[in-house]
């Protein structure tokens, strides 16, 4: 789904924030999960997507698709930051990172997840609850990644017993 798609998307979710406030959503292909940018509050959502390699034309499917984001509120205009993770083929060595493409539904999902995370993050509201989850994707247990083949991986996010989870 598009850039504008997703804001679209993230306006919808987020007008029922607190009324006066005034929210954006930007990506940033640059974003580091683990900066220590002072006055930003981040958090890692997940959602499945699917992928599809630019040399060899194969694609494959993840349920464990990170999306970094940060967050500020300051003087009543808020800022979600967003980077969602690439990957690259296991089948090609010189394959790029491949940019996720992820379902309308699981944006909408995903979008409410952030929101509720601003809420906790910068309205410092006690929730009570877990995300919702995503509508996962059928992937066999054959391409569990054993390689550093998905951005987090290579930066340290999704990682279990330096296995990455990102399948």
């Amino acid at each position: 789904m598009a850039q504008p798609e997703w804001t679209r998307l993230f306006q919808v979710t987020a007008k029922n924030l607190k009324p006066g406030d005034s929210w954006q959503l930007e990506f940033d292909e640059n974003l580091m999960p683990d900066s220590k940018t002072p006055g930003w509050k981040k958090c890692i959502v997940s959602t499945s997507a699917r992928y599809k390699c630019s040399e060899c034309g194969r694609g494959w499917s993840s349920n464990k698709v990170r999306v970094a984001c940060h967050m500020r509120l300051a003087y009543r205009q808020g800022v979600v930051k967003v980077r969602p993770f690439r990957q690259n083929c296991k089948e090609c060595s010189e394959a790029p990172m491949e940019k996720p493409s992820i379902t309308s539904e699981n944006i909408k999902i995903l979008l409410k997840n952030v929101v509720e995370k601003i809420r906790i993050k910068c309205y410092n509201e006690d929730l009570g609850k877990k995300s919702k989850p995503f509508r996962r994707v059928k992937v066999p247990m054959s391409l569990l990644i054993v390689r550093p083949v998905c951005r987090a991986f290579v930066q340290g996010v999704g990682l279990l017993h330096n296995v990455c989870v990102c399948v």
